[in-house]
């Protein structure tokens, strides 16, 4: 299984497009709070539609209780815009997470630094000129690229 762990996500549709994603895939979802949007929200209900239900989802207070969690993935890879490291660099293995700073601020130096420069991933893109993929497009990729590795399909 893969985990996908959303730090602190702002954007309910991108975190109904994971959840989505993650029902879709049977990976398991960690949303590390606080969030920008209520669980409840309707624009998440929408974007997840009829499969919130069937999402193996947990619901962290702060990443301190992620770690400590014992639903919580074993190796941690961390996926940004500070690190020349490509994705497609990396071994992935069953029980791994891929890790999301949120849209307005990707994820805080502090968890840089507690990841580790060499668990620091990106997605390489052809236009030096734009920041960034949307959240739930990073996470669809990524997802899929270690499902691919691991044996899924």
């Amino acid at each position: 299984m893969i985990h996908i762990v959303l730090f602190q996500p702002e954007i309910p549709q991108n975190t109904g497009n994971v959840g989505r994603m993650c029902a879709l895939t049977r990976s398991r979802l960690h949303l590390v709070h606080p969030l920008g949007f209520t669980i409840t929200d309707r624009h998440l209900r929408r974007a997840g539609m009829d499969y919130w239900h069937s999402l193996d989802v947990h619901h962290h207070a702060d990443w301190a209780a992620f770690r400590a969690s014992p639903h919580a993935p074993r190796r941690l890879f961390l996926f940004t815009t500070k690190t020349e490291r490509s994705f497609w660099s990396a071994a992935f293995a069953d029980g791994d997470g891929l890790v999301f700073g949120n849209e307005g601020h990707g994820a805080p130096d502090w968890l840089h630094d507690e990841i580790g420069e060499a668990q620091r991933l990106t997605i390489p893109h052809a236009n030096p000129a734009l920041r960034s993929l949307n959240l739930s497009t990073a996470a669809g990729i990524a997802c899929y690229e270690a499902l691919r590795q691991v044996g899924m399909g």
